[in-house]
C-alpha cells in the first residue's frame, strides 16, 4: 500500500539521486521493473548492470541516469526502510509509484501534489491517517500540508 507524508519530513531522504549513487546495487538495475521504467522515463535502454544506451547521450553510466528513475528504483528495492523524498520525481512517474505500492508498503514524502491521475487507487495520508482514493479525495487533504 501507499503512504504519504505531505510536507516536510526531517526523516525523509531529501535528495535521493545522491543516496542512490552511493547506495545502489548493481542488480536494482537489470531487474524488469528498473528496465521498464528506464526505458519509460529516461527513453533508454539497459545493456548491462553498468551500461546504459541513452538516445540523446549515447552510452551512459548508472550514474547518469535521471534523478526522478534513481528515485523510483530505490523505491522498488532499497530495503533499508528509509522514506524517499518523491518531490523529485514529476507527475509522470506517478504511474510507477503506484505501480510499486501494488508489490510492497511502499512510504514516500510529497512536498507538492502529484498527479496521480485519474483512475482510482488507494494511499494512506500518514499525516492525517485517512485513506483516500482518488485525486479528488487527495487533494483536498494535500492542499492544506503542501
Amino acid at each position: 500500500m501507499l503512504k504519504i507524508y505531505l510536507g516536510q519530513m526531517e526523516e525523509a531522504i531529501y535528495h535521493p539521486p545522491t543516496y542512490f549513487d552511493n547506495r545502489y546495487e548493481d542488480e536494482w538495475i537489470t531487474e524488469k521493473l528498473s528496465v521498464e521504467m528506464i526505458k519509460d522515463v529516461d527513453k533508454s535502454t539497459v545493456v548491462s548492470e553498468r551500461l546504459i544506451d541513452s538516445p540523446v547521450l549515447g552510452p551512459i553510466s548508472v550514474k547518469e541516469l535521471s534523478g526522478g528513475v534513481k528515485t523510483l528504483i530505490l523505491m522498488a528495492f532499497d530495503n533499508s526502510d528509509n522514506v524517499f523524498n518523491a518531490s523529485v520525481c514529476g507527475d509522470n512517474y506517478a504511474k510507477w509509484i503506484l505501480k510499486i505500492a501494488e508489490t510492497k508498503d511502499l512510504t514516500i514524502n510529497l512536498r507538492h501534489i502529484m498527479d496521480f491521475g485519474d483512475g482510482e487507487f488507494e494511499a494512506q495520508i500518514l499525516n492525517t491517517g485517512e485513506t483516500v482514493h482518488n485525486m479528488s479525495e487527495f487533494i483536498d487533504i494535500a492542499g492544506e500540508y503542501v
